[in-house]
C-alpha cells in the first residue's frame, strides 16, 4: 500500500472552490437513481455522525429495504477530517472509543457483524466496495452541516458517483428536531437567527418524529475481500496538516486501506493516529451516552425542572446533564431525549409535581437552540468565520483571519504584528492569565474536552467583547480542538452569540472575573483543582490571589509573579475600553459580507471612528468620566442567559 504522501501548503494562488448553498445539496430521503437494481440488494449503511443504533431512522429505512443479500455498517476514516480539523486527543479518543463500542453492538445481533472500517476519502473507497463487492445501495444519515460540503462537496461526490456507476442512494435526515434544510425552505431561504423564529416556522412543520425502533436482527455481511491494486493513494491529503502539533508519534492510520492485516477493518487507534493518551474522564459510546441518559430521566423532577441557565459553573461534579458529547457524536438519538424529557414531565405533572421549568432555560429549549443554530449554518455561507458572514457584524478585532489576494485564508496564520494581543491570547489558551477563574476553565477544558457552559460564557467574553478584544475566530479554533462536545454550528454560533456578533446584541453585559464565579462558590473549589499552585489561598483572595498580602501568599506558597502570574490587564479599563469600540461599530453596522470587509479597508474606518471619539486606550485611561456613568457601566454584569427570557416574553 501506497504511504502516506507529505503534506504541503496548498498553492495560496489557487482560488478554494465556494461552498456550495446547502439548500442546493440533495433534499431529505431523496433516492438516486430512481432505477432499481436487479437481484437481491447488497447495502451499505454508511455511519458518520450516528454511532448508535436506537433512533436511527436512516438505519430503519436502509434494513427496510426488500430482499436484502448482504449488509455492510461501514464508516470511511477519511484524511479531510483526520488532517483539516482541529481536533485534541480527548475529541478523538471519546470517537474511537464510541465506534469500538458501535461494533461491538453490531456484533450482539450477529456474530458476523461488526463496524467495518475503511481508511480513504469516501469518494475513492465506495467507489471501490461497489466494485469489489457489488454493493446495490449505499444510505447514510443526511448531514446538513458544513463538513458534508467541503472537499468540493462530499456527499454531491457520491451522489455523482452512484449516478455513475447505477447503484441507489438514500440520504434520510435525523441529526436534529428537524432537517434545517426543511426548515430553511419554509423560510423563505433565510436562516433563523432567534429561538422564536425558529419555533415559528416549524410550528407549521408537525410533531417532531417520535424515536425509530431498535433493530433486533441483522443481515449477514458479504464478500470483505478487496483487490488492492494501488490504484490510488488511500490517505493522500495535499493541505496544511492542522494536527501536526499534537502528534507526538508515528502516523500510520493510511498505510492500508483495510488497516492493519492482523486485525482488518479495525478502528484506529490513538497510536496508529500519531496521538498520546487523552485525559479526560468523560468515556463515549452508545452505552455510556444511553446510561447517563437513563440516569437523567429516573429523576422526575430534575428533568421537569432542569433549568440550564442556573446550574453551577464552578462546581467540581458537571451540575448538567453531560448529554452534549453523546448528542454531538450520535450515540444516542435526539429524538430519544426530547420523547424521553415528554414522557418524564407528563408523569411529574400527573403526580402533581409543580414548578416546571419553561423554554428555553429547559431541556426542550435547550434542544431547539441546537436545531436554530444548525439552520443558521445551513444558510449562511462561512458562517465559521467573519469574512464573508452576512449574519456577522464586523468588529475591528486583533488577530482575525488572514488572507491572501485571492480571498483564501493563510494557513497557518502568520503571527500578527500586534504582539500584546498574540501573547494575551497565548496566556488565555495556555490557562495562565493571573485570572484564576479564567485560568481553572481552561485547564479543564483542556483536561477533560469539556467545561460547564456558563464558564464557555466567561472565557469567550473574556477573551472577546470583555477585556482581551481578540477575534472570536481564535476561540472558536480553541473550542474547535478541545470540546469533545464541538458542534459545527454551535460552536461558532455560540463564539459570534457571546462576541455579541450575530444573535446578541448586549454587548455592554459583562462577566466579572472575580463576581461571577463568587455567586456559586466562595471557596474556589474549580480553581484550587485545576490551579493547584493556589490551594491553599484563604477564600477570601481564590479568585484574585493578585491582592493577597506578601504574608498570606508566602504562607500560601505561591508567590504572585512567581509561582502564578498577575493579571495580564486590567479588568475594568480594559471592559470599558471594549464596550466603546463595540458601540462603535455597532453604529458602523457593517457585516461580515460588506464590501469594505472583503476589500480590506473596514478595519482602517473603524479604527479613525474609535480615534475620533476618543475610543482608544490612552483616552480612555486619561479621561475622567462621570462618576455614575462609569459605575453603571461597571455594573453592567450580568448574565447573557437572562435575555432569553426576555426574548421569550
Amino acid at each position: 500500500m501506497t504511504k502516506l504522501k507529505s503534506k504541503t501548503q496548498p498553492n495560496p494562488k489557487t482560488p478554494k472552490k465556494e461552498p456550495v448553498p446547502l439548500s442546493e445539496l440533495p433534499k431529505p430521503t431523496l433516492v438516486k437513481p430512481d432505477r432499481s437494481p436487479k437481484g437481491k440488494a447488497r447495502v451499505i449503511y454508511w455511519h458518520r455522525t450516528d454511532l448508535r443504533l436506537t433512533d436511527s431512522p436512516a438505519l430503519t429505512r436502509a434494513l427496510d429495504i426488500q430482499d436484502i443479500e448482504y449488509f455492510w455498517p461501514i464508516w470511511c476514516f477519511d484524511p479531510e477530517y483526520v488532517y483539516r480539523h482541529r481536533v485534541g486527543v480527548n475529541r478523538w479518543n471519546f470517537l474511537l472509543e464510541s465506534m469500538n463500542n458501535l461494533s461491538e453492538e453490531y456484533t450482539k445481533l450477529n456474530a458476523k457483524q461488526k463496524l467495518w472500517v475503511v481508511r480513504s476519502r469516501p469518494e475513492f473507497v465506495l467507489r471501490k466496495l461497489v466494485k469489489d463487492w457489488g454493493v446495490t445501495h449505499i444510505c447514510w444519515e443526511k448531514d446538513s452541516n458544513a463538513y458534508s460540503k467541503i472537499s468540493n462537496v462530499r456527499d454531491e461526490k457520491i451522489f455523482a458517483l452512484a449516478e455513475e456507476l447505477g447503484i441507489q442512494v438514500i440520504a434520510t435526515p435525523g441529526r436534529h428536531l428537524f432537517d434545517p434544510d426543511e426548515v430553511i425552505k419554509q423560510n423563505k431561504g433565510k436562516p433563523t437567527m432567534t429561538l422564536h423564529q425558529w419555533q415559528g416556522v416549524t410550528s407549521k412543520m408537525g410533531e417532531i418524529s417520535r424515536p425509530s425502533s431498535t433493530p433486533t436482527s441483522l443481515p449477514d455481511p458479504g464478500p470483505s475481500e478487496l483487490q488492492d491494486n494501488h490504484e490510488e493513494d488511500w490517505g493522500k491529503y495535499d493541505g496544511v496538516d492542522l494536527n501536526a502539533d499534537v502528534r507526538t508519534g508515528k502516523d500510520t492510520c493510511f498505510d492500508s486501506l483495510a488497516g492493519p492485516s492482523s486485525s482488518p477493518f479495525s478502528v484506529p487507534t490513538m497510536s496508529q493516529l500519531g496521538f498520546p493518551p487523552s485525559t479526560t474522564t468523560i468515556n463515549g459510546g452508545t452505552i455510556e451516552g444511553h446510561r447517563r441518559l437513563d440516569l437523567f430521566l429516573s429523576d422526575k423532577e430534575k428533568v421537569a425542572k432542569f433549568s440550564k441557565p442556573h446550574s453551577e459553573p464552578t462546581s467540581l461534579e458537571p451540575s448538567t446533564t453531560l448529554l452534549s458529547p453523546y448528542i454531538k457524536f450520535g450515540c444516542i438519538g435526539i429524538r430519544e431525549l426530547w420523547w424521553g424529557c415528554k414522557a418524564v414531565v407528563v408523569e411529574y405533572r400527573k403526580k402533581g409535581g409543580k414548578g416546571e421549568t419553561k423554554e428555553p432555560e429547559n431541556m426542550f429549549g435547550q434542544l431547539e437552540f441546537r436545531d436554530m443554530y444548525a439552520c443558521a449554518e445551513a444558510a449562511v455561507p462561512h458562517f465559521e468565520r467573519i469574512r464573508g458572514n452576512s449574519v456577522c457584524k464586523y468588529v475591528a478585532w486583533s488577530l482575525q483571519n488572514q488572507y491572501d489576494d485571492e480571498g483564501n485564508e493563510i494557513l497557518p496564520r502568520p503571527r500578527d504584528k500586534d504582539e500584546q494581543a498574540e501573547e494575551r491570547f497565548q496566556a488565555w489558551k495556555e490557562g495562565r492569565t493571573g485570572f484564576p477563574w479564567i485560568d481553572a476553565c481552561m485547564r479543564q477544558l483542556k483536561h477533560e474536552g469539556w467545561i460547564h457552559h456558563l464558564a464557555r460564557h466567561s472565557v469567550a467574553c473574556f477573551l472577546t467583547r470583555g477585556q482581551c478584544y481578540i477575534s472570536w475566530e481564535r476561540g472558536m479554533e480553541v473550542f474547535d480542538e478541545w470540546l469533545i462536545d464541538w458542534d459545527p454550528a454551535s460552536n461558532p454560533g455560540n463564539w459570534m452569540w457571546l462576541s455579541c456578533s450575530a444573535f446578541f446584541s448586549q454587548y455592554f453585559r459583562v462577566y466579572g472575573l472575580v463576581s461571577w464565579p463568587q455567586k456559586t462558590d466562595k471557596s474556589g473549589a474549580l480553581v484550587r483543582k485545576y490551579c493547584p499552585e493556589l490551594k491553599d489561598f484563604p477564600d477570601k483572595y481564590i479568585y484574585s490571589p493578585h491582592l493577597a498580602p506578601q504574608g498570606i501568599q508566602e504562607k500560601a506558597k505561591c508567590i504572585i509573579g512567581k509561582d502564578y502570574p498577575f493579571p495580564i490587564l486590567d479588568e475594568h479599563l480594559e471592559k470599558e475600553y471594549c464596550i466603546a469600540r463595540l458601540k462603535d461599530a455597532y453604529h458602523l453596522n457593517y457585516h461580515g459580507d460588506h464590501e469594505d470587509v472583503l476589500n480590506g479597508t473596514a478595519e482602517k474606518k473603524l479604527i479613525g471612528i474609535h480615534e475620533e471619539n476618543g475610543h482608544t486606550r490612552e483616552k480612555i485611561v486619561d479621561g475622567k468620566e462621570d462618576e455614575k456613568k462609569r459605575k453603571r457601566v461597571l455594573d453592567g454584569e450580568g448574565a447573557m442567559d437572562k435575555f432569553v427570557k426576555r426574548e421569550k416574553k
